[in-house]
């Protein structure tokens, strides 16, 4: 058996091995990293040996680590790169090339719709009624869209809200607020089974999880990296915040919003955080943080959204897909019955 991991930002781990007995037997590692000293590989190897097949990335990772010096240097990759490699051998950890992802280009409805989306989607990926998916959002109207955890009061403020017609819906996953007009921002949600991100801490699978749009990033002139916990930047500065929900029944949802060109004077209207960000930056106008992606670029919204799925295409196996009825029909009676309701939006006030 063979398993490899590409750790984000370092090298490629690869793993063969074969199973005796439930228990891990000629184990070898290798790759394209650096590791000092040499010998250390030997006592890596023997390491994982004889350890059973049940054995989680953290217990690969501790035998690993308890079997070398203090002062053996891991350079581009790490004891629990090789644990994750050996969980891809055995079948129990996937990666980007073991799916087929769906792929849904922009569709225009209610923004609340996709937030109810995301939870319908996550649950049918998490029970395999359909393929890891990415799907790009487009929206008909303005809505401010807050993290599970944010409270109502402390990001909206109702007047600003009331002013410019803008409602409040909550989403599952956690995060901050999002200021959404119509044609303002690109977002897109990201649906894996846990296996993708199996053993990597909640850092690690944000960066994991959004390699494939730094590169799209790249595509179109944005010079883009990581930045922990959760966001992605440029040369000049923030652009974009991802947030993650991961559903109990073994699915991951990852979606991230980025500033196309966003109305600075309204947003801080309406948005409390907004309002002190800027305050605290020492900015009279917030445009210069808000439009990255229109002044960057100089390239339209759709032309960017048509690069990033050219982008993911490219690097994946992918087959283009829609929303089903039935997928449609039990978003829209999530929102009656959970998205649309006080008691979701104000569980935290």
């Amino acid at each position: 058996m063979r398993g490899e991991y590409k750790v984000p930002g370092g090298k490629l781990v690869a793993v063969d091995l074969e199973v005796r007995d439930g228990r891990l037997a000629e184990v070898s590692v290798s790759g394209d990293f650096f590791l000092e000293p040499e010998e250390a590989l030997l006592d890596i190897n023997a390491a994982l040996n004889g350890v059973s097949t049940e054995a989680g990335v953290d217990q690969l990772s501790s035998a690993i680590q308890g079997s070398v010096d203090r002062d053996v240097a891991f350079i581009g990759f790490s004891p629990e790169a090789v644990g994750i490699a050996v969980r891809r051998a055995l079948g129990k950890a996937t990666g980007w090339h073991d799916h087929t992802f769906d792929v849904m280009p922009a569709k225009v409805m209610d923004p609340a719709m996709h937030v109810a989306l995301d939870e319908v989607i996550g649950r049918e990926v998490a029970r395999g009624e359909r393929p890891p998916t990415l799907r790009l959002w487009d929206w008909d109207s303005p809505l401010v869209v807050i993290g599970s955890f944010q409270s109502v009061k402390n990001e909206v403020d109702p007047d600003g809200a009331a002013k410019h017609g803008i409602d409040v819906v909550r989403r599952v996953s956690g995060g901050g607020a999002m200021f959404m007009e119509p044609g303002n921002c690109i977002t897109y949600s990201l649906v894996v089974p846990a296996s993708l991100v199996e053993g990597l801490s909640f850092e690690r699978s944000y960066s994991f999880l959004d390699d494939w749009v730094i590169e799209a990033l790249r595509e179109v002139g944005v010079n883009a990296h990581f930045v922990p916990l959760n966001d992605i930047a440029s040369d000049q500065g923030k652009i974009g915040g991802a947030a993650q929900k991961r559903f109990a029944d073994g699915a991951v949802l990852h979606h991230v919003t980025m500033s196309y060109d966003i109305d600075a004077d309204k947003m801080v209207e309406v948005l409390r955080i907004g309002r002190e960000k800027m305050s605290d930056k020492g900015h009279r106008s917030a445009n210069k943080r808000v439009d990255p992606m229109r002044s960057q670029t100089g390239m339209t919204r759709d032309a960017i959204l048509d690069s990033f799925l050219a982008t993911f295409e490219k690097r994946y196996a992918t087959t283009r897909s829609d929303y089903t009825q039935a997928e449609l029909e039990a978003a829209e009676q999530l929102m009656d019955e959970k998205f649309s309701t006080p008691e979701w939006t104000h569980r935290v006030p």
